[in-house]
């Protein structure tokens, strides 16, 4: 959901792709010599705030974070290859002793922060370190419950320092797990491993300014309006392999309409020609794109991958059973919802929770129900449970237009099982609070979506499955609790070797399925529009969202 990542705005970190081959209508749009530096890039985005605390931040290592805040590991994204985890801050993406226990991290020389003063791995170690605050919540947080101590740690304000990670001197950093984890390198990559220089930290008020590392630093921040970047002198370019810092200012608009925004963009005048369009297009703007041969030449879209699920609250009366649970997974309508979605352009049919394009998925599909559901079959296992026509379930979803079809494309599916379905709109922030911290939701069904947060199934699975990610502003919609899947998550978290890993996570992938704790929709194909001046404005293999940091401007 992501947003992520978080269907479109909250990131969800959640909500969207793996493994997918760059695609775009245009040569000119893909990495063409023909960006170059300076101009004002300016992107589009519904949010209507953007926090820019690393400690708070759930942004994708390629989108507006990466632009300010600089990690010890971040992603390699070029068209046409697949993802890579390189050095960012550090000389290497990590060196694992003890069995993949011990992880250790020697900075580059001369990195500094926009104020000009060294960065150092104490820095590093403090903002890890603050990103455990209570008041800090809601960023993404694999690490806390890795290293040692973490599980009861509550940040440097009020607990000390946590004493699994060292820094023996100023440029060496080293991490201890509570086990051996081969996806480390992904993790050092999040917004918590940004530094933080202690002396100017203020949790209240540090997402609104932090001190750069990137090669942007923040001119002007007007929630929900605007915010400018402006160049950091003191980025330096040799240290860093992946931002190549094309605009002189990027400009955020906040708080735009989709539909207005993409009418915006297909006109491509004035200073639509220099922005791009955060938000991927729904049905109805792809219409629009697709009517205009010029518009549609400027569409980037990535293959199939991002998953678009129904979450079945298994801990609601009637969902904690089985049969109640498989019989939705037969009655949904896949071929309306695609249509709702914008049709093959869109998406396309899923039945595995890891995405395609991850290393390890296997194709399989427990519920053969055909494109349009198998009403038959879902009737005969309601009336197995004892029902009839007397099941009333609610469903949110987001209260945009599109949001707004699928669920109603999902609602005719289900009824014709004979279960009433109401649905219940919310705005998006409102819809994944509520859904993410209540200690018991009324809600039946949510319709979300996910991205992965790095290319391992890990991403696909432990966010949205481990018990220990129900409530507390985690992503288990579904409120999934199986003691069995939480040992095959241990297990395939801390294996090291990543064939080996593989197999457990598909293994763990189809043991969920087994119990029908979601209805996986889609995998989705998420197209962006960009005006004629961007250049190398792309979707690679992953993420499913345009690289910010590669984004040039020309002619």
């Amino acid at each position: 959901m992501r947003r992520r990542h978080l269907a479109a705005a909250i990131a969800l970190a959640a909500a969207a792709a793996m493994a997918l081959t760059a695609c775009s209508g245009s040569t000119d749009n893909g990495t063409s010599a023909s960006g170059g530096k300076g101009g004002t890039l300016t992107i589009l985005t519904q949010a209507t705030q953007i926090n820019l605390d690393p400690a708070k931040s759930q942004n994708l290592a390629i989108t507006t974070m990466g632009l300010i805040e600089r990690r010890l590991t971040t992603w390699d994204i070029q068209k046409g290859k697949p993802a890579e985890v390189v050095p960012d801050l550090a000389t290497t993406i990590g060196t694992a002793s003890d069995g993949g226990k011990t992880w250790t991290y020697t900075l580059k020389d001369g990195l500094k922060f926009a104020d000009g003063t060294p960065i150092t791995a104490q820095d590093i170690k403090y903002g890890i370190e603050r990103s455990f605050a209570p008041e800090l919540s809601g960023g993404l947080g694999y690490h806390k419950s890795l290293l040692v101590g973490g599980a009861d740690y509550k940040g440097p304000y009020t607990g000390g320092e946590l004493a699994s990670i060292q820094t023996p001197d100023a440029k060496t950093i080293v991490f201890h797990l509570n086990a051996p984890y081969g996806d480390w390198p992904w993790i050092a990559s999040m917004p918590a491993f940004a530094p933080v220089p202690k002396a100017k930290d203020n949790p209240q008020t540090y997402g609104e300014n932090p001190v750069a590392t990137g090669p942007y630093k923040v001119a002007s921040n007007k929630q929900g309006t605007e915010l400018d970047l402006v160049r950091n002198t003191h980025w330096d370019a040799k240290t860093d392999p992946v931002r190549t810092a094309g605009p002189d200012k990027i400009v955020f608009k906040e708080s735009q309409d989709v539909s207005t925004s993409t009418q915006t963009l297909i006109s491509d005048a004035g200073s639509a020609k220099t922005s791009f369009l955060a938000t991927y297009l729904g049905a109805a703007e792809l219409n629009l794109v697709n009517k205009n041969p010029d518009a549609k030449k400027r569409l980037a879209t990535s293959d199939a991958g991002p998953l678009t699920y129904l979450a079945l609250n298994t801990q609601r009366p009637a969902l904690k059973d089985l049969k109640v649970r498989q019989a939705i997974e037969y009655a949904v309508d896949t071929k309306a919802f695609i249509i709702a979605q914008g049709g093959p352009q869109a998406a396309i049919r899923a039945t595995t929770l890891i995405t395609p394009g991850i290393p390890g998925r296997e194709e399989y599909d427990l519920y053969p129900s055909g494109a349009d559901g198998d009403v038959a079959k879902a009737k005969q296992l309601l009336a197995e449970a004892g029902h009839s026509s007397d099941l009333k379930l609610v469903l949110w979803a987001q209260n945009d237009p599109s949001n707004q079809a699928q669920a109603q494309a999902l609602q005719q599916g289900i009824e014709r099982a004979g279960i009433q379905v109401t649905i219940k709109p919310l705005d998006v922030n409102t819809l994944f609070n509520d859904a993410t911290t209540g200690a018991n939701p009324d809600y039946d069904l949510v319709l979300s979506s996910w991205q992965p947060d790095f290319p391992s199934a890990n991403g696909n699975i432990q966010p949205l499955f481990a018990s220990s990610q129900i409530g507390g502003g985690g992503y288990n919609l579904s409120r999934y609790s199986n003691p069995d899947v939480d040992k095959l998550i241990a297990q395939a978290s801390a294996t090291v070797d990543p064939a080996a890993a593989q197999k457990l996570w598909a293994q763990t992938d189809k043991r969920i399925m087994q119990d029908a704790a979601v209805v996986p929709l889609t995998y989705a194909k998420q197209s962006f529009l960009a005006g004629s001046d961007v250049k190398n404005f792309f979707i690679a293999s992953f993420p499913a969202y345009p690289n910010y940091l590669t984004v040039t401007l020309g002619q």
